[in-house]
């Protein structure tokens, strides 16, 4: 993206749909389907809004540097090594996070439903577990630090400068993450609701669910890292985030109706 409206009221509404876009890519997405797996399984009650948490944090982040970006207009450099932070930070949770989803699916007795613990505990710690509110808010933030995220929001915060600079850079800042909210809160909120329903038909859902969450936070974590090594890869990737989000949100939906289907299938 090389430029943006000029016209304000194009320039919120444009700002705003790259919001609902961000939130839809497949990390995103992935991630929060973790989060809200470990934390449904701990029956805590903020687990439907891991998603809205999640962009909370992610949010705070893109106003900080609309904010900074707005002092310092026209002195902003993104820096260079944000070129791979982002994609370590979400390689690392997502294999986190996918290998404590199966570990639990393939570890879990067989008269219970799947509850993700042990590993979890020791493999990803307090951090992986992000066991409160303000830490998925904090996982959130992490995922901020990456090249794209950061270069939208300097590229709408000095687009902001014609308007009237950081009043309106910090509005632009609120409807990215409003947008992100649309789309990531809806997600945690669907995600909880489709784990509840599977647990409650039976053991073999929970498994099934189990898998397909942590199976697609590893696939997520494994296209990422082979597009760090493989520059064609990542060439023919570019453009396609809608692409691979609506291919996380499918998967998650036929592995709950797989589930379903072999919960109620009678007993050979």
């Amino acid at each position: 993206m090389d430029a943006l409206p000029t016209s304000w009221t194009a320039l919120a509404a444009v700002v705003f749909l790259l919001g609902v876009k961000h939130g839809f890519d497949a990390d995103h997405l992935a991630t929060i389907d973790g989060l809200t797996r470990v934390n449904a399984r701990s029956r805590k009650a903020f687990a439907p809004y891991c998603g809205a948490l999640f962009s909370l944090g992610h949010g705070v982040v893109v106003m900080a540097i609309a904010v900074i970006v707005s002092l310092v207009a026209g002195q902003w450099q993104t820096p260079a090594w944000l070129q791979t932070s982002g994609v370590w930070i979400s390689i690392t949770f997502l294999a986190a996070l996918g290998i404590a989803n199966v570990h639990a699916a393939i570890t879990a007795p067989a008269d219970e439903i799947v509850a993700p613990v042990g590993l979890k505990a020791r493999l990803l710690g307090r951090l992986g577990r992000a066991g409160s509110p303000g830490l998925i808010a904090f996982v959130g933030a992490l995922f901020a630090l990456s090249f794209d995220t950061i270069s939208q929001a300097a590229l709408f915060s000095l687009t902001a400068q014609q308007f009237g600079g950081l009043g309106h850079a910090v509005m632009l800042g609120a409807l990215f993450t409003a947008g992100m909210l649309v789309t990531d809160g809806i997600n945690g909120v669907w995600i909880s609701r489709l784990i509840a329903r599977a647990d409650e038909l039976a053991r073999i859902a929970s498994r099934v669910m189990s898998l397909a969450v942590g199976g697609v936070s590893l696939l997520i974590a494994a296209f990422a890292l082979a597009k760090l090594t493989l520059p064609n890869l990542d060439a023919w990737s570019e453009g396609k985030e809608l692409y691979f989000g609506a291919a996380v949100v499918l998967t998650v939906l036929m592995s709950y109706l797989a589930g379903k289907r072999l919960a109620r299938a009678p007993l050979a």
